[in-house]
């Protein structure tokens, strides 16, 4: 049996509304709020009954609200008769034509997703009882969607105020047997639709059209959608930069909590305190800098027993003289003198070190962007908005009063807000992913991630091209659609937020991010596997006790003869002990587990091969969301 969501006007979540959306969840109506629903469209047809001048009820719309209905229609008295007359009255007519009117959205239609959220919306909205829709409308409204009737919206035509005029016309318009939908995965003409889900097509009474068709619904279905996967992309941001940062053999210093006590943003402090638990039980993450080799490209001669000698690479260490030492004392106290392949410096470059900042203030926007759609998931964004309650209201516009909340430019700035942060977070990762990749850069890994002996592989080189071009795309599309106001209805409408382009853009530029922080993830395991190798290579040849086997794997050394010799001895004895008493090396937790779930799908890449596959592979797995355990 299906799960439904109880709906009620007053206590919808992004969390059910996504239940429903994407998860394929029911609704059904609160009894309770019906009662209030059905008083005020009681109320509204008392009130034209009486004469009462109503806009958008005994009115036209926008810049024909000075237009008041007649008690006929004129086109009746055209000699012969009037052709085109239709069925009801003038005031149905109205409704009616609002709606057929104005479904003229263009593009592709909106995912099946996208419209559930929409006609949730629209419900939930209509359930607060300020709106003058009927029970029966709202039942039929209702059973469009649980029966799967999904309405065809094409996706673009909304301006952001009067709300979403257009796309929500597309969605009433089935409701009255026109338009287009699908059902059981067949785009059908509406009226058919309803006949297979065995619905009737409504017709539409005072203020229904605008009921139906006024209000915010489209920018806020894509703003919840898009920020419900902007929240799993965070955690998969983190996990990737922690799987990086493993590959580095990074330092954790500027991830520690006494750091970000002293600049507590929210974000900031998060996402430390989350890649901390990502790392957890790193044995990579800030070892000595002297244990770390750099890679070497393999040769016959690089190992001699049979379980290395299958290995893609050789590994070795610069000897640092005494007499080249000085005024660095302190810290060859410290460290052996062995420069491997991290550099000798206490800090990681700012896309690891940065981390809590960049990703943290990527957090705080989507957090500030979900405070305001909480708001807006209960209210009511139509006009005019019906008050029957003020019973000492002398004339009618103290009851039914024009207003503005269909203007949608608070869910336009915050999706702004969005849309700049999402190249930001895109950018960071793609720079992670270059630093993987380059020799200059990787501290020690091979050049593009490949051994290349022969001088034939490309490796991982292009990969970071693809995901540079995604970061340039984002970019371009972070311009704020808000900001540029083209009025309409001859100018009765002479400023909108833009805010459908708004929302739209964001949860369309959420797919690309996913591919970068994919790629980040596919480009960071290889790295991980070349880390953990060298490493792991380097403390088995310190485990067989001959501390020679590992002196040959250092360069710079003195002949036997030199005076310099015996210091260097005792301190390759030195670098050999310690590595033989650590443990194996390996990453976090967390990131072995996401490492793992990777390498099921996609193996390492020993030699060259075709890519399409693997990055095609990792997409996938990112955005089905099976690391959003992590």
């Amino acid at each position: 049996m299906k799960q439904t969501i109880l709906l009620d006007g007053n206590s919808l979540s992004r969390q059910q509304l996504v239940a429903v959306a994407r998860h394929g969840y029911g609704v059904r109506l609160d009894p309770d709020q019906l009662t209030r629903v059905r008083r005020t469209a009681d109320f509204l047809a008392e009130k034209v009954s009486c004469g009462e001048p109503t806009y958008g009820v005994t009115t036209g719309f926008g810049s024909n609200a000075d237009k008041l209905l007649g008690a006929y229609r004129l086109r009746d008295e055209l000699p012969g008769g009037n052709p085109h007359k239709p069925e009801g009255t003038l005031l149905e007519e109205l409704q009616h034509n609002l709606i057929t009117t104005h479904a003229v959205c263009v593009g592709k239609p909106f995912s099946t997703e996208v419209v559930r959220a929409l006609l949730v919306i629209r419900i939930n909205t209509l359930m607060r009882g300020h709106s003058g829709i009927r029970v029966e409308t709202l039942e039929a409204l209702t059973e469009l969607l649980n029966c799967e009737v999904i309405p065809v919206v094409p996706e673009k035509g909304s301006v952001g105020a009067s709300g979403d005029l257009a796309p929500l016309s597309h969605l009433a318009i089935v409701l009255l047997g026109g338009g287009e939908a699908f059902y059981q995965g067949e785009r059908l003409p509406g009226a058919e639709a309803l006949q297979r889900a065995g619905l009737k097509p409504i017709r539409l009474s005072f203020k229904e059209g605008l009921a139906l068709n006024n209000g915010t619904a489209q920018m806020l279905a894509t703003a919840v959608l898009a920020l419900d996967t902007l929240e799993y992309l965070l955690g998969v941001a983190d996990l990737a930069a922690s799987m990086t940062l493993d590959a580095f053999a990074g330092r954790s210093g500027a991830l520690r909590p006494e750091v970000h006590a002293l600049r507590p943003h929210p974000g900031q402090v998060q996402t430390a305190d989350h890649v901390r638990d990502l790392l957890a039980g790193s044995t990579l993450v800030d070892i000595p800098y002297h244990l770390v080799p750099r890679f070497r490209p393999w040769s016959t001669e690089a190992w001699s027993k049979p379980e290395d000698q299958a290995l893609s690479f050789d590994i070795g260490w610069d000897w640092v003289p005494a007499n080249q030492r000085h005024g660095r004392e302190a810290f060859y106290s410290r460290f052996l003198p062995f420069k491997g392949g991290k550099k000798h410096q206490p800090q990681d470059a700012y896309c690891l070190r940065c981390m809590p900042q960049v990703h943290g203030a990527v957090r705080d926007a989507w957090a500030q962007a979900c405070r305001i759609i909480d708001i807006e998931l209960n209210a009511v964004t139509d006009n005019p908005l019906i008050f029957p309650d003020n019973t000492d209201a002398k004339y009618i516009e103290e009851q039914v009063i024009s207003a503005g909340h269909f203007h949608g430019m608070p869910l336009a700035l915050a999706m702004s807000y969005v849309k700049a942060a999402i190249p930001v977070l895109a950018s960071i990762s793609e720079r992670r992913l270059n630093k993987l990749v380059d020799p200059a850069t990787n501290d020690g890994l091979p050049a593009f991630l490949t051994g290349n002996e022969d001088g034939t592989d490309s490796g991982f080189m292009i990969v970071q091209y693809t995901a540079a071009a995604l970061v340039n795309d984002l970019a371009t599309r972070a311009h704020p659609a808000s900001v540029y106001s083209v009025p309409t209805s001859a100018n009765a409408e002479d400023h909108v937020s833009m805010g459908a382009n708004e929302a739209r853009h964001v949860l369309e530029m959420t797919e690309d991010l996913s591919h970068v922080l994919a790629l980040e993830l596919y480009t960071a395991a290889q790295a991980l596997d070349y880390r953990q190798e060298m490493l792991n290579a380097a403390r088995r040849l310190a485990a067989q006790g001959d501390w020679q086997a590992l002196a040959s794997k250092v360069s710079n050394a003195p002949r036997e003869d030199h005076a310099h010799y015996a210091q260097f001895a005792e301190e390759v004895k030195q670098l050999t002990a310690a590595l033989a008493e650590v443990g194996e090396f390996h990453a976090g937790e967390a990131v072995r587990k996401a490492y793992e779930t990777l390498r099921k799908q996609i193996g390492f890449m020993h030699r060259d091969r075709a890519m399409d596959g693997d990055v095609r592979t990792v997409c996938e797995l990112v955005q089905q969301r099976v690391f959003a355990g992590a």
